[in-house]
């Protein structure tokens, strides 16, 4: 068991957090603020390989494992949480296409992916169906050769903006085996997208509702066989729970440096904060929730990428604590900033907008811990 990073995952997190100090830093509180979704940023940091990460190389993509793309994810999101979330699910949908899709729909979609030419979204939450996913309406009946699709899905990152929707659709009965997964192009006919949620946070990522009137989708676009969709949706989870739990440390991690930095430099009863020993205590126990979600979530990635048994559990744990431990840490920098911190000026409670979310997507935390409960219970 070795902690430490090798040298070339040393080079990927030091060209993530260039990235991230050069090109979304800067901009974080404005894109926030202006509620800019940066595409071009996103394609600068596609130029690096971000787009695919654990993409096949055939087809354009990094090849990298998931503990490399968990050190990608937090470095970017020290420079903006909402916009290294989106690459993360843009390269969820990526690899769901690579790892599921036919050789024909690889080739025709993932070499303009990996570089963000196309961006995608992933479809699965619907308004009427959210935790209980196998539960989804949107349907999905073939038709010649093409597939027609009637429906809506809710709160869907990219919407109206992304190129690609990875959708998962029902092709069968109820429940999870009667679910098939698509890819669904912008401009496919009888697509449409709802109004742009006003949400607390994630403002850099638009957020809308896409529907599905008599939508017509070619028979190729099918990703793998009919009934696999859910299967595929759940896998692409275990990973994206991942980066979301990467999201939310580095997010974390940029909120305890600001408050460390702080009480160095601010006095207040003729000494610096820095010098009173309960805030030294609760820096102390930042850091170390902080770190202890730092080893879940690695040890997940590894697991996934090991395809140990007991990964899925180990993912929905690392994403409990890790998302949990980011917002609390968060919330406590915020804290000791005093009024400073609910002001604009500083980045905390932009920060504790953005990692708020992250204990409700990818699977509720009161969803993980079903996950690890009913892992535990079949022992």
């Amino acid at each position: 068991m070795d902690f430490s990073l090798t040298d070339d995952q040393r080079a990927i997190e030091d060209a993530a957090r260039a990235f991230a100090a050069a090109e979304l830093a800067p901009h974080s509180a404005r894109w926030d603020e202006e509620k800019i979704f940066p595409v071009e940023t996103l394609r600068e940091a596609a130029a690096l390989g971000f787009g695919g990460l654990y993409v096949a190389e055939d087809v354009g993509g990094s090849g990298l494992s998931r503990l490399d793309a968990s050190i990608v994810f937090e470095q970017l999101s020290y420079g903006d949480v909402s916009v290294a979330a989106f690459i993360s699910i843009h390269n969820m949908a990526a690899w769901m296409i690579d790892r599921f899709g036919s050789d024909a729909l690889r080739t025709k979609y993932l070499p303009r992916l990996t570089t963000m030419e196309l961006i995608a979204s992933y479809c699965l939450t619907e308004p009427g169906s959210g935790s209980d996913a196998a539960a989804l309406k949107t349907s999905a009946r073939l038709d010649g050769g093409e597939y027609v699709l009637n429906g809506s899905k809710a709160f869907i990152s990219g919407a109206g903006t992304s190129d690609v929707y990875v959708v998962m659709a029902r092709t069968g009965g109820p429940g999870p085996k009667g679910i098939s997964a698509f890819v669904v192009e912008k401009d496919a006919p009888g697509l449409s997208f709802g109004a742009q949620e006003k949400k607390m946070g994630w403002n850099a990522q638009p957020t809308a509702q896409v529907n599905f009137d008599d939508c017509r989708v070619p028979e190729e676009n099918r990703i793998g066989q009919e009934g696999e969709g859910f299967r595929f949706a759940m896998a692409g989870l275990d990973g994206g729970r991942i980066n979301i739990a990467s999201c939310s440390l580095g997010g974390a991690q940029l909120a305890l440096d600001t408050a460390t930095e702080y009480l160095a430099s601010r006095q207040q009863f003729g000494q610096a904060l820095k010098d009173f020993q309960g805030l030294q205590w609760r820096l102390a126990d930042m850091a170390t929730e902080l770190e202890a979600a730092r080893l879940m979530v690695r040890r997940a990635a590894d697991a996934l990428d090991r395809r140990d048994p007991k990964a899925t559990q180990y993912c929905a744990m690392a994403k409990r604590f890790a998302t949990d431990a980011g917002f609390e840490v968060a919330n406590q920098a915020l804290q000791l900033h005093g009024g400073y911190g609910y002001l604009r000026d500083f980045p905390l409670e932009r920060i504790v907008r953005d990692l708020r979310v992250h204990q409700i997507l990818e699977g509720t935390n009161e969803i993980m811990r079903v996950i690890t409960a009913r892992e535990l219970l079949r022992q």
